[in-house]
């Protein structure tokens, strides 16, 4: 995923009506994120793209069988409400089955995902964070979120944060056997079923991917 920056208001920080109203008159094929009031519009890579539908396609089966009432969606609009100046945009999202028409917005998440590549590891302006480490701060933050999942792009990597009793509990899965278990979503998977039919799930010496 790359990334174009823009200019904010005064000082060059945006506030979110300020952002709405901008991303209003974009295109709508366009995505724009705002984080620590930077505004950035959002391009996927292919890779990017493919483990984004292999997540969404994961989740919404487990859903089906253990709740019906969620559902999973790809790269949602959301008002988390933890700040002045932040509206972010989840490359995958879990939350209520039950929205209305026209829709675009949602404000109650219970699962916030990523896939990560090259631009979200840059420093946000004006901060000494990553975005992709302020987006996790964010999702975190956001009180009815259970599980927020970081998916590297360009290497075997999955950062599964999930909420507790006691606070979060993180684990990261670096190998394409390794499984990926959250019981509140219903979800049981390996690493390589959210990397399949990307190149770094490819069989060495056979040109065919798992």
């Amino acid at each position: 995923m790359t990334s174009v920056v823009v200019g904010g208001s005064q000082n060059g920080v945006m506030s979110q009506a300020q952002f709405r109203a901008f991303q209003a008159g974009r295109p709508d094929h366009e995505r724009w994120e705002l984080v620590a009031g930077v505004p950035r519009k959002i391009v996927t890579t292919i890779v990017h793209n493919i483990i984004t539908g292999r997540l969404v396609a994961l989740l919404s089966n487990a859903l089906m069988e253990q709740d019906p009432t969620r559902l999973a969606c790809p790269r949602p609009g959301v008002e988390l409400g933890v700040g002045g100046n932040d509206c972010p945009e989840p490359d995958v999202a879990v939350f209520d089955a039950d929205y209305a028409p026209g829709q675009r917005f949602t404000s109650q998440c219970y699962l916030l995902a990523e896939i990560v590549s090259d631009s979200d590891n840059q420093t946000v302006p004006g901060t000494s964070e990553r975005w992709i480490e302020v987006k996790r701060r964010l999702y975190r933050e956001h009180v009815p979120c259970e599980a927020v999942v970081v998916i590297q792009e360009d290497r075997i990597d999955v950062l599964v944060d999930v909420k507790t009793a006691t606070g979060w509990q993180s684990e990261r899965l670096t190998a394409l056997d390794q499984l990926m278990i959250m019981p509140r979503f219903g979800l049981k998977c390996s690493v390589a079923d959210l990397y399949r039919n990307t190149p770094l799930t490819l069989r060495q010496g056979t040109g065919k991917r798992l």
